[in-house]
């Protein structure tokens, strides 16, 4: 097979064979059912109606489907209503190469971040479902900034999802650099004139991003599909930890003694946490971040053990800092600058002597530290404040371990796996 025919492979529109509605009936005991309704959503291209370009792959078709109607009722009283309001009615304002899946859960996952994050503008890159820089700020511009350095590398190719409308200065930062998808609320004039250069690029227009923050408590039903055809369903994940006084006092018992953290977060440390809490959600697990200022210095994702995570994430933040540097000082990428070995030598002696922007973080894990060592980790790159969920045998030698460095450390008393 030629290049060429394996290159085309990533272009072409796939065949759809989905049928254009879909049923979800649910029945309880008995007998009585309940259904979610849906209409397989198409967009007009070249002249013809098309869905999906491809699923996960090229070789997996897929389709989209929007809900049109219904409610299922669960026996916990639980009452799930679908209104569709946000990427499955999306604008596409300018196609680039046609959506695929990914492109589509990709801005999904960015919401499910940014609905905690509405008070001030905040922008979430997204690659593989997976932020790659999330970051709050007084303008877009430098949400979008911070975000964008805080992982320039795996921003390549991903999605800008941003939760106000997108201005000039904002989208001529983005088009400098290579994405897939851009999706906002709503675009300044003279917004999409730049995006028109970018051939490959898809711009959604989703407003009711405006109104994200309501979409906080919303809960859907989620399905997974077995090997064998079964599947599991549950409902979706919702935060806990809205606001300060959500957070729980780090204590325990054990063996009748009562352990409790000493130091009380300050309150720049409880906005990262609460920051950090809300793009830990959105973050594949095992998943230990770093946090500082109301951005992302150094995301760990998809690991099997939480030491191993913690490890991963610091030498993320340091190897992403070495980058930013070199880009800002030299307009050079890290990995491709070889010219000039003593000035790339003192910037990454720069990056180890700042710890890669570590010192003064928030440690945020979504899980809890089963022992103090997978702590430790992120405390001896000078991490002064941690928030986990607790609920270890052996949270009170945690306890100690911050006690015993001065760390401030808060519970959610809620663990947010996500798979």
């Amino acid at each position: 097979m030629k290049t060429t025919s394996l290159a085309s492979q990533y272009k072409d529109i796939g065949a759809d064979a989905f049928p254009v509605s879909l049923e979800i009936v649910f029945r309880d005991q008995t007998g009585q059912a309940t259904s979610l309704r849906y209409q397989k959503v198409e967009w007009l291209v070249d002249g013809q109606r098309r869905g999906l370009r491809y699923g996960e792959n090229p070789d997996q078709s897929a389709a989209l489907y929007a809900p049109v109607g219904g409610n299922i009722s669960l026996a916990d009283g639980s009452l799930i209503q679908a209104d569709g309001g946000l990427v499955t009615s999306a604008e596409l304002l300018q196609f680039g190469k046609h959506p695929g899946k990914t492109n589509l859960t990709d801005v999904d996952a960015a919401l499910n971040i940014l609905r905690y994050l509405m008070d001030k503008p905040a922008c979430a890159i997204m690659k593989h479902n997976n932020p790659s820089g999330v970051a709050v700020s007084g303008s877009l511009a430098e949400a979008y900034h911070e975000a964008y350095f805080a992982d320039r590398v795996a921003a390549f190719g991903g999605a800008v999802v941003l939760n106000r409308e997108l201005d000039l200065v904002t989208a001529a930062a983005i088009a400098e650099a290579y994405c897939e998808v851009v999706a906002a609320p709503a675009f300044a004039p003279g917004v999409l004139e730049i995006f028109a250069r970018k051939k490959n690029l898809r711009v959604m227009c989703l407003p009711n991003i405006a109104k994200l923050a309501s979409y906080a408590p919303v809960r859907n039903i989620e399905f997974k599909t077995l090997l064998d055809g079964g599947c599991v369903a549950q409902l979706s994940f919702v935060s806990a930890i809205r606001a300060a006084a959500d957070l729980l006092p780090a204590e325990t018992t054990y063996k009748d003694r009562l352990y409790c953290v000493q130091r009380q977060p300050t309150e720049a440390e409880l906005a990262d946490m609460l920051f950090g809490w809300a793009v830990e959600c959105g973050v594949t697990s095992n998943s230990v971040i770093f946090v500082k200022d109301g951005r992302t210095v150094g995301i760990g994702t998809g690991e099997q053990d939480r030491v191993g995570v913690a490890e991963i994430a610091v030498y993320k933040a340091l190897r992403k800092l070495e980058d930013r540097l070199c880009w800002e000082r030299y307009g050079q990428a890290w990995n491709e600058w070889h010219s000039d070995p003593a000035a790339k030598s003192a910037l990454s002696a720069e990056a180890h002597q700042r710890q890669g922007g570590l010192p003064g973080s928030v440690m945020v894990s979504d899980a809890f530290f089963p022992f103090r060592d997978g702590l430790l980790v992120g405390v001896e790159q000078g991490v002064r404040a941690v928030l986990q969920p607790g609920g270890s045998l052996r949270d009170w030698d945690v306890i100690q371990a911050c006690n015993e460095r001065g760390v401030a450390m808060k519970f959610t008393g809620q663990r947010c796996f996500r798979h």
